[in-house]
């Protein structure tokens, strides 16, 4: 949750009398567009900042030129629910807004099946509707004050698009297992702020099985380039991301030709988490899911959720192990 978002709220209150009928309709488009969720009929809430004060400001503005009356209050608390209560709210519709973006990137992934390569009057078309994706999802994002579930899910959806649009290099164009995992090591490996559970797994079996001596680094992706020597993993561009339906850890176990079938059993774990999907059912996986829920909540810092992290996957690689022996 971004630092400035606390316990205060900001509340529009507002009467929109029936005629111009539009009106309406346009305060109401107005409000979803910041962001805003109704916790009452015509009561409108955002979490207190000075941006906030003034986008509703704005639609105050609308509202009493429009003939209606509104007000601005600001609370410590929202009458009848808990600022947990609150929050849920918001990320309930966040989480709305990335299904529909995700809907939309698994419609244009099956267009993808249907072009070929060569097709470019047809991938023209595509590209420009994974572009339009990719602004749709940072503004939903924009608004996602309280860390919404399904983001991941759509990020990974939109950055196996884009890696039909551009395929980034291989590190080794056309090398073995063995020499890839040679090229892999002694890097800075870059990902994304905020790691969660394929990030984390991902990072883990980099420096576990992959780079003993790697070092990481998190960044903000918009606008990120990466410098020589640097490796991305789990974000735009990146050299190791989703690929179809795989997650980042099953890439990664793929390209370095890992195979052990204790790491195997994690990366469905992983995939089920992360993807959303069910494919693989694993019993751990409900646990494994609110283990790493618990560490991103209690641990802002990337640098300590990976060091938690990598406790947690120690462990369910060794048992995993010792069930396959």
């Amino acid at each position: 949750m971004d630092e400035s978002v606390g316990s205060h709220w900001l509340l529009l209150i507002h009467q929109i009398p029936p005629k111009p009928p539009y009106l309406r309709v346009k305060v109401w488009r107005r409000l979803q567009r910041l962001g805003a969720v109704a916790v009452k009929n015509s009561v409108y809430v955002l979490p207190a900042s000075e941006q906030a004060r003034e986008d509703f400001t704005w639609v105050l503005r609308e509202v009493e030129e429009g003939g209606g009356d509104a007000s601005l209050v600001e609370a410590r608390f929202v009458g009848g629910l808990s600022d947990a209560q609150v929050e849920d709210l918001f990320r309930a519709a966040r989480d709305a807004d990335y299904g529909q973006i995700a809907e939309e990137a698994k419609r244009i992934e099956g267009d993808f099946a249907a072009a070929t390569a060569v097709d470019a009057e047809r991938q023209g078309p595509l590209g420009a509707d994974v572009r339009r994706l990719r602004r749709r999802l940072a503004e939903v994002a924009a608004l996602d004050f309280f860390g919404a579930a399904g983001r991941d899910a759509v990020e990974g959806l939109l950055q196996s698009l884009e890696r039909r649009l551009r395929p980034p290099p291989s590190v080794v164009e056309g090398a073995s297992p063995e020499e890839v995992r040679v090229d892999l090591r002694r890097r800075t490996w870059v990902t994304r702020r905020g790691i969660k559970v394929d990030r984390m797994a991902s990072a883990w079996l980099i420096r576990r099985f992959i780079d003993p001596e790697a070092r990481f680094r998190f960044v903000d992706a918009q606008g990120f380039h990466p410098e020589a020597g640097e490796l991305r993993f789990d974000m735009f561009e990146a050299e190791f991301t989703h690929e179809g339906d795989r997650c980042t850890f099953e890439v990664l176990l793929a390209r370095a030709g890992i195979e052990d079938p204790a790491l195997v059993a994690l990366a469905e774990v992983v995939h089920d988490i992360d993807l959303k999907d069910g494919k693989f059912g694993r019993p751990e996986t409900a646990g494994v899911n609110a283990l790493v829920a618990g560490i991103a909540a209690a641990h802002a810092d990337d640098e300590a959720r990976l060091a938690r992290a990598s406790a947690l996957f120690d462990d369910l690689y060794e048992a995993f192990r010792k069930r396959s022996a």
